[in-house]
């Protein structure tokens, strides 16, 4: 298997991240225009970076993330629903109140637990998220590219972590990401090694003349 460099990005902002209200695998959002400024500061930090291929989920906030690249760098794209967010069920489009704040609390509990196999009402367990990630990692690891971004979500990237690190799906709540956060992973063949977690740093530097 070829060795890579793998950029693991979360999408920029949306207004539902803004205000509380639950996203998921069924709700298409766009980002915000202050999502829209995290992904070009994203870009402006690793324009130059020799990317070979960008890798998305099929939803919209995660193709606008990366639009820069695609647009300036005329980079391949290809989109994979195993990148897509958790299926939160009949959550999905609500806000995120105290009572649905203690639901997530009661399911994520059971995760922590070593329960994987409880599922969200409607929606999907912490197995079946793992299930498809397994899928896509399964499928990034035969890629003959070298150096290659990669744009999923939140919960999603929490759970990619565990499997990366091979850690139980129990440790999923210990992982914290910012939109645009980068996890910067280097596989020799056998394993994953993590340079950086949640970096943010391309938030912080100044816009380029």
């Amino acid at each position: 298997m070829t060795k890579k460099t793998i950029y693991f990005i979360r999408h920029g902002e949306t207004d539902h991240n803004r205000n509380r209200i639950v996203q998921g695998w069924g709700v298409d959002t766009s980002l915000n225009e202050t999502g829209k400024t995290q992904a070009q500061a994203f870009f402006n930090k690793y324009a130059d970076f020799p990317f070979e291929v960008v890798l998305t989920s099929r939803l919209k906030r995660t193709h606008e993330t990366v639009a820069p690249f695609l647009e300036t760098r005329n980079l391949p794209w290809e989109q994979f629903i195993e990148l897509n967010e958790m299926n939160w069920g009949k959550f999905e489009g609500q806000n995120y109140d105290d009572s649905l704040h203690q639901y997530f609390k009661e399911i994520t509990g059971a995760w922590a637990q070593g329960h994987y196999h409880v599922p969200f009402a409607d929606g999907e367990s912490a197995l079946d998220l793992a299930a498809r990630l397994n899928q896509f990692l399964d499928h990034l690891v035969q890629r003959p590219e070298e150096r290659i971004l990669v744009c999923s979500h939140g919960r999603a990237l929490r759970c990619l972590v565990c499997l990366l690190k091979k850690e139980p799906l129990s440790s999923m709540e210990k992982f914290h990401h910012s939109n645009t956060g980068l996890y910067l992973v280097h596989y020799d063949g056998e394993t994953f090694e993590f340079e950086l977690e949640n970096d943010m740093k391309h938030l912080k530097e100044p816009k380029p003349n």
